[in-house]
C-alpha cells in the first residue's frame, strides 16, 4: 500500500515538472526591456522653522505632485526643505 502511495507521489511529480517543462518551451520568451530615464525636478525650499508653516508648504507641495526628500539646516536657523517631482 505504501508503494503504491509513493509510486502515485512521483507519478505526480513527473507530470507536473514535464508540464512546466512544456510550458516554458512553448512560451513567449522573456525580453528584458531598456528601462527609460527619468527626468527630476528639485526643488529647494526655505521656510521659518515653525510647524504650522512647514506643515503648510509640504501640504502644498505634496498636493502639486513633490515628493519630500531632504530637509536641510541651512544656517541652522531657517530649514530647507528639498523636493523632487
Amino acid at each position: 500500500m505504501q508503494n503504491a502511495r509513493l509510486s502515485l507521489a512521483w507519478l505526480i511529480a513527473g507530470m507536473s515538472l514535464s508540464a512546466l517543462g512544456f510550458l516554458l518551451l512553448i512560451g513567449q520568451p522573456f525580453t528584458a526591456k531598456a528601462q527609460e530615464q527619468k527626468q527630476f525636478q528639485y526643488r529647494i525650499v526655505e521656510v521659518l522653522p515653525d510647524t504650522h508653516n512647514m506643515q503648510t508648504k509640504l501640504n502644498e507641495f505634496g498636493a502639486s505632485g513633490w515628493e519630500l526628500v531632504a530637509v536641510s539646516m541651512g544656517n541652522m536657523t531657517e530649514p530647507r526643505m528639498i523636493f523632487k517631482k
